[in-house]
């Protein structure tokens, strides 16, 4: 049985245990707060969390937001162990409702993890999902049916992490040449929302992510893990996976979720 846990914590406590322990990981694969959640002062509005999560309210400043990712990637750093990258799908804002301060804050944010962190983009994977997202309120707006997948490695390490390309062929000077592993992958939306969390990720994508980046008995991390999408992956793949989550509902229903999961199969 692999070995799966799950803390319910903030993921900077998980990853400062980490470092005290010496445990590292091999990979991080995670669905980040988007930040799109439109910024209120009401009691109502920050007792229902824009509705997604059960704990966790999506409307940081774009300053703080950037900031937050930055810590974020520097703490990765320390943890994740050589050649390993960071598989980071990330969103903006989708239409009219949504918080002004979050209308390209998915670009700032990775453009300050690449000039103020170890890291820089290697790829940039487009998941299409099984539906699309509404868009019907907006006049110019696009209907969106995909979303970015962005591969993070360490700047020295751009030409060395961990990959799992197939090699088709080598020429007669020792040139390698590889199978075509294309950066556009189709997965349906989510694993099913829940009451806890109504921005569910998809366990799918994650598998075929983790077939692509993940070495053989790997420990993966989830910073974000909500309801155990990672987890599930993970264990359907054979791997180790750690996963912090603010919330201990969605902490309870991940273990649940596991359990049922390993009992089916």
């Amino acid at each position: 049985m692999n070995n799966i846990k799950f803390f319910n914590e903030d993921c900077f406590e998980t990853m400062d245990k980490m470092k005290q322990y010496n445990q590292n990981v091999d990979l991080i694969l995670t669905s980040p707060p988007y930040n799109t959640g439109r910024p209120s002062t009401s009691e109502r509005s920050r007792e229902n969390h824009e509705g997604k999560y059960d704990v966790h309210i999506d409307n940081m400043s774009q300053e703080y937001y950037c900031e937050w990712c930055v810590s974020l990637f520097n703490e990765f750093d320390k943890i994740l162990n050589e050649n390993g990258c960071v598989l980071w799908n990330v969103s903006y804002g989708s239409d009219a409702t949504v918080n002004t301060e979050a209308i390209g804050l998915m670009w700032l944010s990775i453009a300050d993890i690449i000039r103020q962190t170890n890291f820089t983009v290697a790829d940039r994977i487009i998941w299409k999902k099984g539906s699309a997202l509404p868009n019907n309120v907006s006049k110019n707006k696009l209907t969106r049916i995909v979303e970015d997948v962005f591969v993070f490695c360490r700047k020295e390490e751009y030409k060395t992490f961990n990959c799992n390309k197939e090699v088709s062929s080598v020429g007669k000077n020792g040139q390698t040449f590889y199978k075509n592993t294309f950066n556009f992958i189709e997965a349906k939306n989510n694993d099913g929302s829940c009451k806890l969390n109504k921005a569910t990720y998809s366990s799918d994508l994650c598998k075929q992510l983790l077939q692509i980046y993940a070495q053989p008995n790997i420990t993966v991390y989830d910073p974000f893990m909500g309801t155990g999408t990672t987890a599930i992956a993970c264990e359907e793949l054979g791997l180790n996976c750690f996963g912090s989550e603010l919330s201990k509902d969605q902490v309870e229903f991940s273990i649940n979720r596991l359990n049922e999961f390993r009992n089916k199969n």
